[in-house]
C-alpha cells in the first residue's frame, strides 16, 4: 500500500491534504507529509509526478486548490511568498546578469533596507561559505555553472531563512561537477542545520544527499523513508522500479513461506498473500550471492551465464536457471568475475536469499 505520511513527534513543516488542480488535471492529490526540523527531505519522481509543484505551493508560487501547510506552527496556507520563511535555489540559478555577485547575494538583504555595512558583512560572510571568497566584483558571466550555483546558493541564505527550498539546484551541471556539489551542499546543510527540501529526478543525489526521501508518483506520495529503506524494502512495485535496478520475476504463492518461479521454489516471506495468488518476486542484482554456495545453502540454485556486461567497477550478469524459470540480472564485482573466471556459457551456483527478497501481489 502506498505510504502517504511520515511519523515524528514534532515536525517543522507539515503539509494536510494538499491538492493541485490545473484546469481538469490533478498534478498533487491529497497529499500529507511532515517534515521534521532540520531534516535533508528529498522530493523524488519522474517529470510530472508532481514534486515541483508541490515545492512551489510550500513556497506560495503556485496557490494548492485545496489543503493546508503550517511551518513552525504557523498556517502558512494563503500567505503569499513574501511572508513565507524560505530561501529557494533554481536550476536555471536566476541571477541578476547586470549584477555583481554581490549585489546578487545581498539583493535580499536591501530589499528588506539594511545598511550598506551590514551587507557587505553578511555577503563577505556568505561568499567565504560557498567557497567564493574576493569573488564579489564579478558578474555571473565570470562564473562557470558551478560558481553561479554557489552564489544562487548564497542568495538564498542570506536573509538566514528557516526552510531552504532547491529545484533540481545541479541537473544543469556535468557529472562531476554535480558530484562535488552534492557534498558541499550537503555540508553546508549540516554546518547551518537548516531544514531542507530538494527537487530531484537523480536518485543517486537522493541516495547520497537525504535523510528521507519522499517518492512521488501521479500527484501522490508512494513511500516516505530514509535512503536505506527505500532501496532495500521499497513500499511499492513503482518504487522498486524507480529507485535502482530490480529483478522482477513473475510467479505465485505455492505456500505459507514459499513462492513458484516457473521451474523454481524459493522460500520467502510472503506476509498475508493467499496461497496461489499471482506475485511479484524482487531482487536487487547485487543481492544475488556467489561465493560459498551449495546445495545446501537456502535458495540455492544452479543458473547458466548467458551475457556478461562490463561497466566499471562491477560486471552485470544475465543469467538462465538450469531448471527453468525467469531470466535474472546479477551484480558481482570485477574482482569475483576474475577470479572464478567467469564467462558466458559457464554454469554456476547462485543464491536469492529469503530476507533480499520483496514479494508484492499482482491484480
Amino acid at each position: 500500500m502506498a505510504q502517504n505520511a511520515t511519523g515524528g513527534s514534532e515536525s517543522f513543516l507539515r503539509i494536510e491534504r494538499l491538492t493541485k488542480r490545473f484546469g481538469t488535471f490533478t498534478a498533487l492529490d491529497g497529499v500529507d507529509l511532515e517534515i521534521r526540523p532540520r531534516e535533508f527531505v528529498c522530493f523524488l519522481g519522474p517529470s510530472g509526478c508532481g514534486k515541483t509543484t508541490l515545492l512551489r505551493a510550500i513556497a506560495g508560487l503556485d496557490a494548492q486548490s485545496e489543503g493546508r501547510i503550517w511551518q513552525a506552527g504557523r498556517e502558512i496556507s494563503s500567505l503569499p511568498p513574501s511572508e513565507r520563511d524560505f530561501g529557494i535555489v533554481f536550476q536555471s540559478y536566476a541571477l541578476f546578469p547586470n549584477l555583481s555577485v554581490r549585489d546578487n547575494v545581498g539583493y535580499g538583504l536591501r530589499s528588506r533596507g539594511q545598511g550598506r555595512a551590514a551587507i557587505d558583512s553578511r555577503v563577505a560572510e556568505l561568499l567565504e561559505l560557498v567557497g567564493l571568497p574576493g569573488s564579489g566584483a564579478k558578474y555571473p558571466s565570470q562564473l562557470s555553472g558551478g560558481q553561479q550555483q554557489r552564489v544562487a546558493l548564497a542568495r538564498a541564505l542570506a536573509t538566514s531563512p528557516g526552510l531552504l527550498l532547491l529545484d533540481e539546484p545541479l541537473s544543469a551541471l556535468d557529472a562531476r561537477v554535480r558530484a562535488r556539489l552534492r557534498h558541499e551542499v550537503r555540508g553546508l546543510q549540516r554546518r547551518l542545520g537548516i531544514t531542507t527540501i530538494m527537487v530531484t529526478h537523480d536518485q543517486e543525489e537522493a541516495l547520497t544527499m537525504a535523510d528521507r526521501i519522499v517518492v512521488m508518483n501521479h500527484g501522490t506520495i508512494e513511500q516516505v523513508g530514509t535512503p536505506q529503506e527505500v532501496y532495500g524494502r521499497p513500499a511499492t512495485p513503482f518504487v522498486a522500479d524507480f529507485v535502482g535496478t530490480m529483478n522482477f520475476l513473475d510467479g505465485h504463492v505455492a505456500g505459507p513461506g514459499r513462492v513458484a518461479l516457473g521451474g523454481l521454489s524459493l522460500a520467502c516471506d510472503t506476509g498475508a498473500i493467499a496461497q496461489g495468488q499471482a506475485v511479484q518476486v524482487c531482487l536487487r542484482p547485487e543481492d544475488l550471492r556467489v561465493r560459498g554456495v551449495s546445495a545446501g545453502t537456502p535458495n540455492a540454485i544452479e543458473v547458466s551465464i548467458a551475457e556478461l556486461e562490463f561497466l566499471g567497477a562491477f560486471v552485470r550478469a544475465t543469467l538462465e536457471p538450469a531448471g527453468g524459470g525467469p531470466r535474472m540480472l546479477g551484480d558481482f564485482s570485477s574482482n569475483l568475475v576474475r577470479d572464478q573466471g567467469l564467462a558466458p556459457g559457464q554454469s554456476l551456483s547462485v543464491a536469492l536469499p529469503a530476507d533480499r527478497l520483496v514479494v508484492y501481489a499482482r491484480g
